[in-house]
């Protein structure tokens, strides 16, 4: 377990994301979900995050109740403020967002103070808790000002008060989180998809930043949301279809990696974990059997001569892992 910070608050280095459950492209069944979220216990995870945007707060409902069989002092789990929803009598469904569920709300992004807390009242009565462990501010690229002048500060006297113990935000870039890490006192930072085998772009400040400044990163988008996972034409990277460059990239990273015994995602995975800025790697997964393979290849050492073969080869141009 890893400690967020100088929170207190401890996160498990492997973490349970949960988007998938919340229908992300395709449906999960309630049933299949809960044993996702059984067997990510069973592995021994500890963390999990959610977040309202998940399938207009699907993911926050199975995960709260997965999780009511467990004692609360045992976990510690995530959601995020940003995306206020509300009721929508439009019909349809949800799939231009990602997610294959009813269209019964409609998402309004909301950095106000007032908007913070009422987003976490309503992630509680979805979860069944009284409390969250972590509040990230979700996605903020687009409403920067509202972010820093009254979303931070509201999850700064969020915290003072007791109600949550550590907070942050949580984007799918680098830039902006660089700068929460400087200018505010976050505990932590969740960056998705910008620090993989594929893109380091993370490595240029962000996670310089947060060591210096004694602050965490969990890292989300391992698998740069599939193509790390399984490299095949038609894969997807950053949730459009990869590019030839990058497809013949994880191609080659994939064949490195069988030389040396391993799979591609334990690698990708270790990736993630080896830097010393990082608390945690959350792995989304959409059935008992994708938690099991992601705790397995999570537990498998990469041969340092792994890495060195991706730098000889200009596959990797970064000196991470050392």
């Amino acid at each position: 377990m890893n400690t967020l910070g100088t929170s207190g608050v401890r996160v498990s280095a492997l973490g349970f994301g949960g988007a998938v459950i919340g229908n992300l492209f395709t449906e999960v069944r309630d049933a299949q979900a809960h044993e996702a979220v059984t067997a990510a216990w069973q592995c021994g995870i500890r963390y999990f995050d959610t977040a309202p945007h998940y399938g207009l707060g699907l993911s926050e409902r199975r995960l709260g109740e997965a999780l009511r069989e467990h004692p609360r002092a045992e976990y510690t789990l995530s959601t995020k403020v940003g995306r206020r929803l509300e009721p929508s009598g439009g019909g349809g469904d949800d799939l231009a967002d990602g997610f294959a569920v009813p269209a019964t709300h409609r998402r309004v992004w909301d950095f106000s103070a007032d908007g913070v807390r009422r987003t976490l009242e309503s992630s509680l009565e979805r979860l069944g808790l009284d409390h969250v462990d972590v509040v990230y501010l979700h996605d903020p690229d687009d409403h920067a000002e509202e972010a820093f002048r009254e979303g931070y500060p509201a999850l700064e006297k969020l915290r003072s008060e007791g109600v949550v113990g550590a907070i942050g935000a949580g984007m799918n870039q680098a830039e902006m989180l660089t700068r929460f890490v400087r200018e505010t006192d976050v505990d932590v930072v969740l960056c998705a998809g910008r620090y993989t085998l594929l893109d380091q772009s993370a490595l240029t400040e962000l996670l310089p930043a947060a060591v210096a400044r004694g602050v965490s990163v969990v890292i989300g988008g391992a698998f740069n949301s599939g193509l790390l996972a399984d490299p095949r034409p038609g894969a997807t990277y950053n949730y459009a279809q990869a590019s030839g460059d990058l497809l013949d990239r994880a191609l080659r990273m994939r064949e490195a990696a069988e030389r040396h015994g391993i799979s591609l995602r334990a690698a990708a995975l270790a990736f993630c974990a080896a830097h010393p800025a990082v608390a945690s790697v959350l792995v989304g997964a959409r059935s008992a059997a994708e938690v099991q393979d992601a705790a397995d290849q999570f537990a498998i050492p990469v041969p340092p001569a792994f890495w060195q073969e991706l730098r000889d080869t200009g596959l990797l141009t970064t000196e991470e892992p050392s």
